[in-house]
């Protein structure tokens, strides 16, 4: 996938992780640098992502110091229902991200919502939509890594 990738696509990765001016117009600051248009910056960010050389472009909002909450959950699927009970839990519009791992808990999910108290009622929903048990790991401690990809 990275030989698809052009010098100033790299260059412009690279910006959008670590640089990106916070002004009014952010692409047109960035294209100034980058020796582009601010619609030459949309339009590249929007190939890069329809492509998929980029899974998602946007802010990380901490829901926790805005009010609300997170709590990782996870649920043991079975295999012939895996994508039926896939789509009954995403129709939460609670669910932040889903993922299958190969393990006896084979559905990982995080819920976000805006009070501590929406965590356990969706949570509830979600085990009366499928009838299958949703277990709850909720964050003991925060951690920051700073995640970057040298493009």
């Amino acid at each position: 996938m990275t030989e698809q990738l052009s010098d100033l696509d790299r260059q412009l990765i690279n910006r959008l992780q670590d640089d990106l001016p916070l002004v009014s117009h952010p692409f047109t600051a960035l294209g100034e640098s980058l020796g582009l248009s601010e619609q030459e910056v949309v339009d590249r960010i929007r190939r890069l992502r329809d492509d998929g050389l980029l899974t998602r472009f946007g802010p990380f909002f901490d829901a926790e110091a805005l009010g609300g909450a997170f709590c990782l959950c996870a649920m043991t699927v079975p295999e012939d229902r895996f994508e039926a009970v896939l789509t009954k839990v995403n129709a939460h519009a609670e669910v932040a991200h889903n993922y299958q791992r190969d393990h006896s808990l084979n559905m990982w999910f995080v819920l976000a919502t805006e009070n501590r108290g929406d965590i356990m009622r969706v949570a509830k929903d979600i085990e009366h939509d499928t009838g299958l048990e949703v277990l709850l790991f909720p964050k003991k401690r925060e951690f920051f890594v700073g995640f970057r990809v040298n493009a």
